[in-house]
């Protein structure tokens, strides 16, 4: 038996229903690396971080300041226009935001993991540690959905 179509308004509630709920599940992380992040100066320790530990430090420090602002955008965004009907462009500009925002955590958690793992060992260390996660993360959040874009570009091709 075949599933009744929806109507537009009905995917765009759905959609943004969808989109608030995936950010609901990010931002804790988040906001927890950022809390995080805002402590760390104040630590003991803090006075033995180097200049290189301190420029790696302050990316995810920014990263996740960027990340934060970005995925509380949409719902944002959706708070201020939500009596407008105006939700399929809330879900367009939430949609953008979300890739965004995290695209900004992965380089926080890149240069999170770069400035612990330099601290801890050394600037080699922590670059390999930070590039092997950087491909893990691009090989989990990224790669699948461009293997799936390009598979569906080349049969949209053929169907022509």
């Amino acid at each position: 038996m075949q599933e009744p179509q929806e109507t537009p308004k009905e995917r765009h509630n759905r959609e943004l229903i969808e989109l608030l709920n995936e950010l609901r599940v990010a931002l804790p992380g988040v906001q927890v690396l950022f809390a995080f992040l805002l402590a760390v100066p104040f630590a003991n320790g803090w006075h033995r971080v180097d200049h290189y530990e301190k420029v790696a430090f302050f990316v995810a420090l920014l990263a996740t300041a960027v990340s934060s602002a970005l995925l509380l955008a949409t719902p944002s965004l959706h708070r201020l226009r939500f009596r407008e009907d105006d939700k399929e462009k809330i879900v367009i500009y939430g949609n953008r935001f979300a890739v965004a925002g995290f695209i900004a955590l992965a380089v926080a958690m890149i240069a999170a993991l770069l400035t612990v793992t330099t601290f801890l060992f050394d600037k080699g260390i922590g670059i390999a540690t930070a590039v092997g996660f950087a491909v893990v993360v691009a090989g989990l959040w990224y790669v699948p959905a461009l293997v799936a874009d390009a598979k569906d570009a080349k049969r949209r091709r053929r169907a022509r």
